[in-house]
C-alpha cells in the first residue's frame, strides 16, 4: 500500500519534524474480524526496530515455553553430610532465571540451611552450562561498559549483576557516605569528598574505579546535589566473582560458615540434588521486559528459548533460529529478520513493520494473547508509556511497547478504536531526525483510535 494511505496528520508531522517519508516504516491492521490494513507504508522494509524487538523475543517464549514456565536452579552437595558440616563441595547450578533476585537468593538459601548444611568444608562450584560461555564485551554497544543494561547473559544471573551506591552528602559533618547493596564480602567502599558547586554531571565528579577487590571514588559529590543513587554494572568483577562475594556475605548473615573457593564447574555425577528454587512465571518476566524494557532480562529468555526448544547450551543465534522457525510456522515472512540478542539494545536488529504486525495480529488469536496484551505499557498510565497521551482519547485505550536508540524511535502495540475494534499497530523510524518523532508515532496512536 503506498504512503499516500497514510493519514494526513501523521504525514504533516514526519515533515514538520523533518522526517524523510522513506525512513519510516508503517503497518496498522485488524486484529480480528476483516483482518482489514488501515494504513501501511514501507511496510515490507527492515528496519531496526530498537526495543520493540522484546515483543518477538517475549510473544514466541510465551508460545514456545509456555505461560506456566519457570526457570529451576539447583543446589547439590558433592561429599558426605555429616551433621550440619557438608565434607564436600556445594554446586549451584543455573538455567537462565532472569529475576534471581537478592530475596530470592536469601530465600534460596534458607532452603539450603534448611536441610541441616551450615559448614561447608569444600568449594562453591558454579554450573552456567546451559548457556554457552561466549565471550562478552560490555563496551561493544555504546563504550559505556558501567550501565547495568550493558550486562551480559548469564545461566547463573544473580541480581541483575548490578551494584547500587547510595550516596548521602553530610553538610554537618563534611563528608560523604556510601551505602552498598547488595553487600559484598571482602569489598572495601572509598567514599567521595563533599565537593562544591552545582550538581552536573555529578557521577564523572565522582571519577569512580570499581574492580573485583571495591570500589573507589577519588573525586566529589557537590553537597548541592543532596542524596544520589547510582546503578552500576561492575564489569571489571567476573560473574563468577559477583556470585562468590554476594554468597559469602550472605551465608555468613544466615550463620552458616565457609572458608573455600568460588568458581566455575559443572555438576559431577556423584553430587546429589539438596534443594531448588522456582522462579516466577514466564508471564512476570515478560511483563518485566516490556512494561520497563529490560534488555537483560530479554537476552535471557532468548537463551532460554535456545537451550529449552534445542536441548543444547544456548547462544544468540540459536535463539534467533528458534524464532524464525516459529515465525514461519505461522506464515509469517521472516526475510530480512535479524536477530542479534532479542533485546533490541543492538545497530544490527531489523524487522519489517508488517512482519512485525502480523507476528502481533497472530499473538492477538493466540491462547496466551491476554499474558502478552498486559504486559505492555499502558499509553498514559505506566511502563515506557506513562507520560505519553496523557490527555487524549487513546490515553487507557492502547498498549504499546516503545523503542529508543539513537537515530531511532519505534512504537508497536495494539489500540482499542472508539469502534470497538482491535487494531495491531507498528511505526518503525529510523533516521538524524527520529528523536523529532515521537509527537507523530503519539499522533498515529490517536487516529487510530478515533478512526478504526
Amino acid at each position: 500500500m503506498p504512503s499516500s494511505a497514510l493519514p494526513t496528520p501523521f504525514s504533516r508531522a514526519l515533515q514538520q519534524a523533518g522526517i524523510a517519508p522513506q525512513s519510516v516504516g508503517v503497518y496498522v491492521q485488524e486484529v480480528s474480524g476483516t483482518g482489514r490494513v488501515l494504513a501501511a507504508a514501507n511496510a515490507g522494509v527492515p528496519f531496526n526496530p530498537a526495543s520493540t524487538m522484546k515483543l518477538l523475543t517475549t510473544d514466541a517464549a510465551l508460545e514456545l515455553l509456555g505461560p506456566t514456565y519457570r526457570w529451576k536452579t539447583q543446589a547439590y552437595a558433592d561429599g558426605n553430610q555429616i551433621g550440619n558440616t557438608l565434607q564436600g563441595n556445594l554446586i549451584f547450578k543455573g538455567n537462565g532465571d532472569p529475576k534471581l533476585v537478592l530475596e530470592n537468593f536469601w530465600l534460596f538459601l534458607r532452603q539450603i540451611r534448611a536441610k541441616g548444611i551450615r559448614d561447608i568444608r569444600g568449594d562453591v562450584l558454579l554450573d552456567r552450562s546451559t548457556f554457552d560461555q561466549n565471550a562478552y564485551d560490555p563496551s561493544d554497544f555504546d563504550g559505556d561498559p558501567l550501565k547495568p543494561y550493558n550486562v551480559g547473559p548469564d545461566a547463573l544471573l544473580l541480581n541483575y549483576k548490578t551494584l547500587t551506591f547510595q550516596f548521602m552528602p553530610d553538610q554537618d559533618k563534611r563528608q560523604v557516605s556510601v551505602v552498598i547493596d547488595p553487600p559484598l564480602s571482602g569489598f572495601a567502599v572509598t567514599a567521595p569528598r563533599l565537593g562544591k558547586g552545582g550538581c552536573d554531571d555529578w557521577q564523572g565528579k565522582l571519577q569512580a574505579s570499581v574492580d573485583a577487590d571495591g570500589a573507589s571514588f577519588t573525586g566529589t559529590l557537590p553537597a548541592s546535589c543532596g542524596e544520589k543513587t547510582w546503578y552500576v554494572n561492575p564489569y571489571k568483577m567476573s560473574s563468577t566473582q559477583y556470585f562468590g562475594a554476594v554468597f559469602r556475605q550472605m551465608w555468613a548473615d544466615l550463620g552458616g560458615s565457609f572458608n573455600g573457593s568460588v568458581k566455575n564447574g559443572v555438576v559431577p555425577p556423584s553430587a546429589r540434588l539438596i534443594t531448588e528454587w522456582s522462579s516466577v512465571t514466564l508471564p512476570e518476566v515478560i511483563r518485566d521486559i516490556n512494561k520497563y524494557s529490560n534488555n537483560v532480562m530479554a537476552r535471557q529468555v532468548l537463551l532460554t528459548i535456545a537451550a529449552d526448544i534445542l536441548k543444547v547450551p544456548a547462544t544468540p543465534e540459536r535463539g534467533a533460529r528458534a524464532i524464525q522457525s516459529w515465525l514461519a510456522s505461522k506464515g509469517i515472512d521472516t526475510s530480512g529478520l535479524v536477530i542479534e540478542n532479542g533485546s533490541g539494545l543492538s545497530r544490527n536488529e531489523r524487522i519489517s513493520a508488517k512482519t512485525m504486525g502480523r507476528m502481533m495480529t497472530a499473538a492477538f488469536q493466540s491462547p496466551t494473547m491476554p499474558e502478552f496484551v498486559s504486559s505492555m505499557p499502558l499509553a498514559g498510565y505506566d511502563g515506557t508509556m506513562r507520560k505519553r497521551l496523557k490527555d487524549q482519547g487513546v490515553a487507557g485505550q492502547a498498549h504499546v511497547k516503545t523503542g529508543t536508540l539513537n537515530d531511532v524511535r519505534a512504537i508497536a502495540g495494539y489500540v482499542l478504536a472508539a469502534s470497538g475494534k482491535y487494531y495491531a499497530v507498528v511505526c518503525l523510524i529510523n533516521d538524524p531526525n527520529a528523536a523529532k518523532g515521537q509527537a507523530a508515532q503519539d499522533g498515529l496512536l490517536q487516529w487510530v483510535y478515533e478512526n478504526g
